[in-house]
Order: structure tokens, then sequence, then C-alpha cells
């Protein structure tokens, strides 16, 4: 009984941030998974992770897309394209040692964190769309930096979340909530396709799967609601998410330093 409640409530945190600042989800799961809920085997915490990653972004995928904040072309291409950058990224990533791929995970966190937290000249623009007319200059940014990120995501071994929000925005000036909302669609896509791999091998415990997913319902609900409101107040969520992404990041490499 302890161990379900510890699953759920673990689940609702990485709903929570999900829904927040939309990554961050595989980056909790699999440590909370393990130090937590007390999951044994590395592997199965992957797999498990993965199928609730995947089913908690997608739940609040469909938070944002009722609020409207989700730019539906943008976002398919970006995870397309990442899709093909994760399955080159994975292969060269599992030729590297995997203390120092943890170290320059950290460290590329950092670098990402601080940043977003440089003065934009605006607040991004929200009509952004890919269409016909605007693809000639979207398109390229977008192939590129999916391809980029799911890259890095492929070869750090995780959702990507962290570096699809400011990837999205890189390539189109999109507003934050906005890349918040359209990154879901890639942490989605990246976590059912680590997901299928590890449920085929067996590496998934289901019912603490389906306890995780719970938790992350009630958490994404409560995590989408906070970061619309914050939307309106002008830099709080950028900083918020800076800031998120600055101290896992130190995290990371402070656990990859002392083993």
């Amino acid at each position: 009984m302890l161990q379900h409640l510890l699953a759920i409530a673990s689940g609702s945190l990485v709903g929570f941030t999900l829904g927040l600042i939309g990554g961050g989800g595989s980056i909790l799961a699999v440590p909370l998974l393990v130090y937590v809920v007390g999951v044994s085997s590395p592997h199965v915490a992957i797999g498990t992770s993965a199928v609730a990653v995947a089913a908690s972004a997608a739940l609040n995928l469909a938070g944002h897309a009722r609020a409207r904040t989700v730019k539906w072309g943008c976002a398919l291409v970006f995870a397309a394209s990442g899709m093909a950058g994760a399955a080159l990224g994975a292969h060269v990533g599992k030729l590297v040692d995997g203390a120092r791929l943890l170290a320059l995970f950290g460290g590329l966190m950092v670098v990402i964190g601080v940043l977003m937290l440089r003065p934009r000249k605006s607040g991004g623009n929200p009509e952004v769309k890919l269409t016909s007319e605007s693809s000639p200059a979207l398109l390229p940014w977008l192939v590129g930096g999916g391809l980029v990120v799911g890259a890095l995501s492929g070869f750090f071994g995780i959702g990507g979340g962290f570096l699809i929000v400011p990837g999205l925005i890189g390539a189109t000036a999109m507003p934050l909530i906005n890349a918040i909302g359209s990154s879901l669609v890639s942490v989605t896509a990246f976590g059912a396709t680590t997901a299928a791999s590890y449920a085929w091998s067996g590496l998934v415990d289901w019912p603490l799967a389906l306890l995780f997913i719970g938790g992350g319902a009630v958490g994404g609900l409560i995590g989408t609601r906070l970061a619309r409101h914050l939307s309106g107040h002008k830099h709080a969520l950028t900083r918020i998410f800076s800031g998120i992404v600055i101290v896992v990041g130190l995290y990371v490499i402070a656990r990859s330093l002392l083993g």
C-alpha cells in the first residue's frame, strides 16, 4: 500500500512538472521510481517511467490543446524531425561512458537555463503558424531544430522537454506558453517510442505505471492551470522554467561526479 501511495505521489509531481514547464518528466520519473517508490531494476524503472511520462504528457497535451496553447503544425513537424534525430543520437550515446554522458547532459541543461534568462526584445509572436506562406521561413528551422534536439534527446536518453521548449522558441519565436504546450507533442512521441521498445522486452511494471499515470493526471491539471496563470505575468514563467532547468542540471552534474 505504501509503495502504491508513493507511486501516485511521484506521478503527481511528474505530471505537475510536465504541465507547468513542458519538460522534466523523464529526468524526474526514473530517480523517483528507483529511490522513492523502490523499483529495484534500473531498466524496469526506465521502461515504466517511459510509459508513465508518455501518458502524462499526452494528458497534459489535451489540457493545453483545450486552452489553445498548442501550435499543431509547428509541433508535429518538430516532433517528426526529432524522432529521426533521436534514433541517431541513441546509437551514438551508447558508445559514450554513462557518467560522462550525465555530466555533459547536466552542463547542457545549465547552459540552456542561463540562455533562457536573457531578456528578449518581445514576448514572442503569438500569431506564428505553419502555413504555405510561412513554411519557406519556418520549415528549415523546425526540421533542423527538431533533428538537433531529437539527437540530443536520444544521445542523453531523456524525453527532452527541457531541450524542446527552447528549441521551438528558437525556431519560431513563439511565446513560452505556446512552446510548453507544443513541446508535449514531442515528449509524447519520444516517450511512446521508448515505452514501446521496453514494453516489447518485458521491462515495464504495468500496475505501477497505471498508478503513476493516475497521479500524473491530477498533478498535470494543477501544473497546466498554473502555467496559464503565470503566462500573464511578465517573465515569471520564464524564470521558473530556467530556475528548474539550472537546479536539475547542477544536481545531475553532482550525481555524475560523486557516482
